[in-house]
């Protein structure tokens, strides 16, 4: 099954969601000849979510009552083949709110994933981005692959039930092949509904409908604000764009020297660091925390839980039983944030006595599910667009021999995360590489930010990635603080930073520490 830590997204962006059985949105109604830099966009009034974006709700107006707008985008299906076949990439902006000879362009926003809806998720956290409004039109998109854009489609809900349900930490070989037998199939499910979008979702084509957007909206250059999944997507632009390349901010880092191995490792190692600082935060409060009384007790704790789910599931959203990899995903979800703290200690406090229900909810907004039961396409698309990227093809006797590694760095978390490797066996289409090329020698000062708490893409991958842009390129900021990403975190040396760049131009200097 996929790995769902390998779900990079910031905060809550993976939330209860709908799943519509369609193929993907694959169109061949452009002429051949066309020049797709020269369309105009027909900007309207958003419509309602399509199900697979995960939400049912369009967005609310902007403050002082400005509407959201939505256009299509027209993009090569084969950037191998510019005149061939096309796709629609759905976009969304809010205009600039300042004066209109103040206005610097559109900033770019990718929240994470890969496979997050930026149609739906820029609404969701626009009001954080009033201030860079003042100068910019905020422009979000659904990646290729993801919500309304060539969406990739693979089970129904009812077997995603079942395929998210499964043991993701089998302890013999009957549940091992079990779950190879399940990825296979999700796979091939993958492949039979949407094998004619599968080859081109890598995140190299996303960044070629990047430039293509920034051309259509009439910009020199790509001001761009990427956050976790979006530091990768937004350093590939750059090493294939690097003379486009404006301001940029990179949050919540992934690293992009590493295979997907060490990737899971390394994630692996960052959630026991933040069930840890969880478990230190619970535990030092006036008030008696109420699921242990030392860290390790805590700790002890939920080890206990999740050994005890595995034998016997408890009730959880009703007709579904709390199961351990049910728990485990709703943990993990938890830990994306300090924010959510106080969910997990009240889901943890409910599962002791019997009760999965918080538990079950975190799960399912980990991975797209709804209250009544439809997914959107997060998983699907993040699967595929990982496995499309990622050339290494893992087997059951890799992951066993890296077992005892797994389990060392993170005693709670690491069976799960090395068994969630397998999740591209036998995937259709064949990986690009072990890691992106971000090398972007020429381009503009990119702000890298690391936050020292972060679980999902640990501390050290905003330094590599820094380094890996080039001398001149990277400029790494430190936040010392917890969960998945800083600009959100309210930190005002953080915030300044940010909006001082994008908004004034002005550098901060290299190892700025944000406490």
């Amino acid at each position: 099954m996929p790995n769902p830590a390998r779900l990079r997204t910031a905060a809550l962006l993976a939330t209860a969601a709908l799943l519509s059985v369609t193929v993907a949105g694959c169109t061949d109604d452009s002429p051949k000849d066309e020049d797709l830099t020269a369309q105009q966009l027909k900007w309207a009034p958003c419509p309602v979510p399509s199900p697979l974006e995960g939400s049912s709700e369009s967005p609310s107006p902007l403050p002082g009552g400005d509407e959201w707008e939505c256009a299509t985008m027209k993009a090569p299906l084969d950037w191998s083949d510019p005149k061939g076949d096309t796709i629609g990439i759905a976009l969304i902006r809010a205009q600039a709110s300042g004066p209109k000879d103040k206005r610097i362009g559109s900033l770019v926003f990718n929240f994470g994933g890969p496979g997050g809806s930026g149609v739906t998720a820029l609404p969701a956290f626009g009001e954080q981005y009033t201030k860079l409004r003042t100068r910019y039109d905020l422009v979000s998109f659904d990646p290729r692959g993801v919500g309304r854009s060539a969406p990739v489609v693979c089970e129904n809900d009812e077997q995603l039930d079942e395929f998210f349900e499964q043991d993701g930490t089998p302890d013999d070989a009957a549940e091992q092949t079990a779950l190879l037998d399940n990825t296979k199939s999700f796979n091939a499910a993958c492949e039979k509904n949407s094998g004619k979008v599968l080859p081109h979702v890598r995140t190299t084509d996303t960044a070629r409908d990047m430039d293509l957007m920034r051309q259509v909206l009439g910009d020199d250059k790509l001001h761009y604000f990427g956050i976790s999944y979006g530091t990768e997507l937004g350093g590939v632009y750059a090493h294939l764009f690097p003379k486009s390349v404006g301001r940029a901010v990179f949050d919540a880092v992934v690293d992009p020297t590493v295979t997907p191995e060490e990737s899971s490792l390394g994630q692996a190692g960052g959630f026991q660091l933040a069930l840890d600082n969880y478990a230190k935060d619970c535990t030092s409060k006036v008030e008696e925390c109420p699921v242990g009384d030392t860290v390790q007790d805590v700790k002890d704790r939920i080890a206990k839980l999740l050994k005890d789910l595995e034998a016997k599931p408890i009730p959880g959203i009703f007709p579904r039983d709390l199961t351990q990899t049910f728990a485990m995903n709703g943990i993990l979800q938890a830990l994306y944030s300090k924010d959510f703290w106080e969910y997990l200690t009240e889901g943890l406090q409910q599962a002791y006595e019997g009760n999965g229900q918080i538990l079950m909810f975190l799960s399912d907004s980990l991975t797209g599910r709804n209250e009544d039961g439809e997914y959107s396409n997060l998983v699907p698309a993040n699967v595929a667009i990982n496995c499309s990227d990622d050339k290494p093809r893992y087997t059951m006797a890799d992951v066993e021999a890296n077992l005892p590694e797994f389990r060392k760095e993170s005693p709670m978390f690491g069976d799960y995360l090395a068994w969630g490797l397998l999740g591209c066996t036998d995937w259709a289409v064949p990986g690009a590489a072990d890691h992106p090329d971000v090398s972007a020698a020429g381009a503009a000062p990119i702000l890298v930010i690391g936050n020292t708490g972060d679980p999902a893409t640990p501390y050290e991958g905003a330094r590599r990635m820094a380094q890996a842009l080039g001398k001149g390129v990277g400029v790494e900021l430190t936040y010392k603080g917890q969960g998945h990403g800083a600009y959100d975190s309210g930190n005002t040396c953080v915030t300044g930073a940010v909006n001082n760049y994008l908004l004034d131009g002005t550098v901060p200097k290299a190892g700025t520490v944000c406490a």
